[in-house]
């Protein structure tokens, strides 16, 4: 007697591991392994789920019209345009059903997010890397890796977890070099966190000049709404069109559209995470630099990626070891080929100098 048999690359997909929430015997923990918003969502968002529980027995609007709509006149963008989903993670997996298949490529920088080549197997595609310069995607790269079969390329810009960028000029010179009817996908989850950086678009310029670009966003960072699973894309009449007969209805719950809703209204609260954010990063930064044989690479996410010696016992694996029995939780990378890297979210001031502490004593141990 036989089971059931999954398709062919099902069980060749390594299952994707987020960042880890506990750390056994310690007293108090630090998170900072998920890249979630330092100060929680907006007293708005919050305001806006409590007051939605009295309306648990209705089934939330299931085209997201109100959401949409917001949006579209936030950004200047067509609402027709938009789509939402359960994360960007949910229209990540739903363009990549609609536009690869068995054989096809699914293309994306050395160090881009795990879920496209989880997602590409799932549907029996297959992904491929184009190497990084400097841990910066290389449009020179992805261009000569497009072959007869890619069907979809991924850019996340700003990258996780490299924390670096490419400009709104080379992601343009990417599009012009990809067939038309390859589907060029911009992950712009950390947009909101480019700031000061005047060569930098998320790509809705892309969206609005052709048929076959598409940029995505999430609440789940600067709007620190990772646990209600929001996020949306910007896309071609037509593409939209193909994402809302393939999205699964009602997916986007009726309190995290409320909460959507009202952590739009407040560009303060946003504002104000701007600005800790990068004010504690570059201060973080600079601090990791003083220490020796450590390396914080330059970032513009919510992020800090901390390079370590090779030397054993003062490796990355040992920091991390180390970190967590202080109740500090860093990501570790590997997975991403940074094995000699640990990620470190940007929590607040308090909990960034008990991190920096943290390490100051693994160094000195």
């Amino acid at each position: 007697m036989t089971a059931p048999i999954p398709r062919p690359g099902i069980l060749d997909i390594a299952p994707y591991q987020g960042g880890k929430s506990s750390s056994k015997g310690a007293t108090r923990i630090i998170k900072l392994s998920s890249n979630e918003g330092a100060f929680g969502p907006s007293p708005k968002a919050i305001e806006a789920l409590r007051k939605s529980a009295d309306k648990l027995h209705r089934y939330p609007d299931g085209g997201c019209d109100a959401l949409r709509q917001k949006l579209a006149e936030k950004y200047d963008l067509e609402a027709g345009q938009i789509v939402c989903g359960a994360g960007s993670d949910e229209l990540i997996t739903l363009l990549i059903r609609a536009y690869a298949g068995p054989g096809d490529e699914v293309l994306y920088s050395q160090h881009g997010f795990l879920m496209y080549p989880i997602t590409a197997k799932g549907v029996g595609a297959v992904p491929v890397t184009a190497a990084e310069t400097h841990m910066t995607t290389s449009v020179d790269a992805l261009l000569a890796a497009v072959t007869d079969k890619t069907k979809i390329v991924f850019v996340a810009n700003p990258n996780n977890p490299t924390g670096t960028y490419i400009t709104s000029a080379e992601m343009a010179r990417l599009r012009a070099g990809l067939r038309e009817d390859i589907l060029l996908v911009i992950d712009a989850a950390y947009a909101e966190f480019m700031t000061g950086q005047e060569d930098y678009t998320a790509g809705i310029e892309l969206v609005r000049a052709g048929k076959n670009t598409v940029m995505t966003r999430t609440f789940s960072k600067i709007y620190g709404l990772g646990g209600i699973r929001l996020g949306w894309c910007y896309a071609p009449v037509d593409v939209a069109d193909v994402l809302q007969r393939l999205r699964n209805p009602f997916n986007v719950a009726l309190p995290t559209q409320e909460a959507g809703l009202a952590a739009l209204d407040d560009d303060d609260f946003v504002d104000a995470c701007v600005r800790h954010n990068t004010e504690t990063r570059e201060w973080f930064r600079d601090e990791i630099g003083k220490l020796p044989g450590l390396i914080a690479h330059p970032s513009y996410g919510n992020f800090v990626m901390v390079e370590f010696p090779r030397e054993a016992g003062r490796d990355a694996d040992a920091a991390n070891d180390f970190l967590m029995e202080r109740g500090v939780i860093p990501r570790k990378i590997g997975a991403y080929g940074l094995s000699q890297m640990l990620r470190i979210s940007i929590g607040t001031q308090e909990e960034m100098q008990i991190c920096l502490q943290a390490i100051k004593d693994f160094v000195n141990s």
